[in-house]
């Protein structure tokens, strides 16, 4: 997929020497997890398949003797600069089996900051999203989500950022190609080592 590629591509140039000597000993997910992905969310997107092809999670991954931790996303906090993690695909089944509930912010609520309008507020039901990434703090303070039971002001597939104290569910694209995209037009700012 070309804009996986042109990812891949962007992100190896963008990447310190260390991280990306640990990022070259990732290999891509099995045919076996692949399948498993797929046949629990039919709705996968395809650029988030071609990504963990070429590299199967890099949050304390272990590839063979070495356990890599390289971010390699980003997202829109601190004006893009807070680096991600991806999952793998085991990681991803296992945490995106619990229900993610927004209820406690909804009730709350004066206005529509700390629950985008676009997000069902059901919550995050098992079975309808995918935790795909976690924030360098080891995943607490902030997540990413791919939304597939979205309101009715939302899209299938639109790409949700959970962030922690004081909590705020957010969409950040209205699918994961978008989303590549922005960080592709980001030039991986969130790569930047801090001065």
């Amino acid at each position: 997929m070309d804009l996986v590629n042109k990812f891949l591509n962007g992100l190896r140039a963008s990447l310190s020497i260390d991280e990306l000597e640990a990022l070259n000993t990732a290999h891509g997910a099995t045919k076996e997890d692949i399948e498993t992905l797929r046949s629990e969310y039919p709705n996968c997107p395809e650029s988030l398949i071609s990504l963990l092809e070429n590299i199967d999670g890099t949050y304390w991954r272990k590839y063979g003797e070495n356990k890599i931790a390289v971010c390699i996303l980003g997202s829109d906090l601190e004006g893009g600069r807070y680096p991600y993690y991806l999952l793998s695909i085991q990681q991803m089944l296992e945490s995106s089996k619990e229900e993610e509930d927004i209820s406690y912010l909804l009730e709350y609520q004066d206005d529509e900051e700390d629950v985008d309008p676009k997000i069902n507020p059901e919550g995050l039901l098992p079975g309808t999203y995918i935790h795909f990434s976690d924030c360098m703090n080891n995943g607490g303070t902030s997540r990413l989500y791919i939304d597939f039971n979205p309101s009715d002001k939302g899209v299938s597939g639109q790409i949700i950022r959970f962030v922690h104290d004081p909590d705020q569910y957010k969409v950040i694209a209205n699918s994961f190609d978008e989303y590549l995209q922005q960080l592709l037009d980001g030039g991986f700012i969130f790569l930047d080592e801090e001065e």
